[in-house]
């Protein structure tokens, strides 16, 4: 009999369609049952051993609420018969209601075997890094089902750690493999892939949230390996590694597997011609492969961006992370295919939003300091002072992590032009909200073009981390980068590096805030407010709750 093995996730969701995605024991057919009648199923596909099935669940009722059920073979399999948390609900959208969207990125499941041990008390658990805003936000929603939550969470990037691995996934490995050898206790394989899914959406809090709010997800770059993609040497060195290839390719058949499918429409995916293949192939491990490898070597061969549209809010979600060319000379983030893509998803019929949300794992707008170091360093291994600063402009790129949009000077400024773009005439947007994540806090920063200024308020919004270590030191060091002090030595060190001048200045508005978090955004018409909760530990006993730290209408 086919069991349940991971899921179900809610996917995509509209007015009147559902994906819901799960893993099964072993081949067999997935079927989704609603309250309100309405049903579907779906053949598992296979890939590395694995059972996996999409259903997409159609001729739902626009702005309704239903349960759902999942059976495998007509055997129920979710919600499990003593579960407590309420049933799984289906919530179709309305065309002109509000929406909420909560984001934030960097999620440990556990904390890796090199950081603080877990601390026992009374026998409970106590997590060295404080409480996971996913799992509060999961208990809030189930204490009370009728209240406020989430329309779709926005997931952008290391949902899963490929190179921080618990203790308990660290066991597990050394019972498949001699850690001593390269990569170490980091995961190697498709299978060691798999593991990380499970220790992250087993957590039965998330299990839940996972199956009753809708996802939306990109990858970062520790879903592969820390600074994935930083340059062409990086690269080159990589690949010279006996490891790195499997590595990677298993990293990319994961994503497409776990994260990327639920991020498309049922009509994406009946016109997409690589799932409709892995359907078709009774073990399709090979031909995942063959896309997997094709999508490293030629990144122009893949698209794992893709757009949403919410209503009238438009979610444009871009990969910051394998579109990336790399060449010295002519470095950017994104190539020009997925460049001309971004344009024209963002200028494409712009009477029919009043919001436009880009999502880049990568903040577009950086603390100053931060942003000035990376232009100069860009500017340095493009060899602007000499071959000697050249080989130290990449021994610090490396060091210090300096791969994001300011990073790439020619493409922060092609976005500040889109952006300004979109943001102007009569067709434009109330707001242009910029999400991301990766810095490990949280911030509002509001640009300011040096020519004419858009008419929508555009605004860089930060959240990180969901769950995840912020020491000492990143408290200090992005609190000083956003002081007066380190814009001036800033300006200074890019003089030096003779970085050309950006077409905008920004200022922080609000921020830096530090701990386990989640923003949500609440448009509705031409309004939008924003509020920002910290995940924070009971004073007594051992839950947790969401405190609100900041909330604030971004109307202009």
């Amino acid at each position: 009999m086919a069991e349940l093995r991971l899921g179900p996730l809610l996917r995509y969701v509209d007015g009147s369609s559902a994906t819901v995605w799960v893993e099964a024991s072993r081949p067999c057919t997935a079927e989704v049952r609603c309250a309100d009648g309405a049903r579907a199923e779906a053949r598992t596909f296979q890939v590395g051993g694995h059972h996996y099935a999409l259903v997409p669940v159609t001729g739902l009722t626009p702005d309704t609420s239903t349960a759902y059920e999942v059976l495998l073979d007509g055997t129920p399999v979710w919600p499990p018969p003593d579960s407590p948390y309420p049933p799984s609900l289906i919530r179709t959208s309305l065309a002109d209601g509000p929406l909420r969207v909560a984001f934030g990125s960097c999620r440990w499941a556990a904390p890796p075997a090199h950081d603080s041990p877990v601390h026992r008390s009374s026998g409970h658990e106590k997590d060295p890094v404080g409480p996971d805003a996913l799992d509060t936000l999961a208990a809030r929603i189930a204490a009370d089902p009728t209240a406020e939550r989430p329309d779709v969470l926005l997931l952008l990037g290391d949902q899963v750690y490929a190179d921080e691995t618990s203790r308990a996934t660290q066991e597990w490995l050394a019972g498949r493999r001699d850690l001593g050898r390269p990569p170490g206790p980091q995961v190697a394989d498709y299978e060691e892939y798999t593991r990380l899914y499970y220790e992250s959406w087993l957590d039965p809090e998330v299990r839940w949230l996972l199956s009753t709010v809708p996802t939306c997800m990109i990858f970062d770059d520790h879903d592969v390996i820390d600074d994935w993609n930083t340059s062409a040497s990086w690269l080159a060195d990589m690949r010279a590694t006996g490891w790195w290839r499997e590595r990677v390719l298993s990293g990319l058949m994961s994503y497409w597997v776990y994260q990327h499918l639920g991020n498309l429409s049922p009509a994406e995916l009946a016109a997409d011609p690589l799932y409709r293949s892995v359907r078709d192939t009774p073990d399709a491990t090979d031909v995942l492969r063959a896309f997997a490898d094709s999508a490293d070597s030629d990144p122009t061969t893949a698209r794992w961006s893709y757009r949403r549209d919410f209503g009238r809010v438009r979610l444009v979600m871009v990969d910051s992370r394998a579109a990336r060319v790399l060449d010295e000379r002519h470095r950017s983030m994104l190539d020009p295919g997925e460049a001309q893509w971004l344009r024209e998803q963002v200028l494409d019929d712009r009477e029919s939003y009043d919001h436009l949300l880009i999502g880049t794992s990568l903040p577009w707008l950086l603390p100053h300091l931060v942003h000035d170091v990376e232009g100069w360093n860009a500017m340095l291994c493009r060899g602007e002072r000499g071959r000697r600063w050249a080989r130290l402009g990449e021994r610090i790129r490396r060091g210090a992590d300096l791969e994001h949009w300011s990073a790439f000077p020619e493409s922060f400024a092609a976005l500040a032009d889109l952006i300004a773009e979109a943001g102007s005439g009569p067709a434009a947007p109330a707001t242009v909200c910029v999400l991301s994540g990766d810095v490990h806090h949280a911030y509002i920063a509001e640009p300011a073009w040096r020519d004419a200024a858009p008419d929508a308020r555009v605004l860089q919004l930060t959240c990180s981390p969901v769950h995840n270590s912020v020491p000492l030191s990143i408290r200090i060091g992005f609190r000083f980068g956003w002081s007066a002090v380190a814009r001036a030595l800033g300006r200074g060190v890019a003089r030096h590096g003779r970085v050309p001048k950006a077409p905008v200045s920004w200022r922080k508005t609000g921020g830096p805030w530090f701990g386990n978090q989640l923003m949500t955004l609440t448009l509705h018409g031409r309004s939008a407010r924003l509020r920002l909760e910290h995940a924070r530990a009971e004073a007594e006993g051992d839950g947790s709750r969401l405190v609100t730290v900041e909330e604030t209408s971004l109307d202009k």
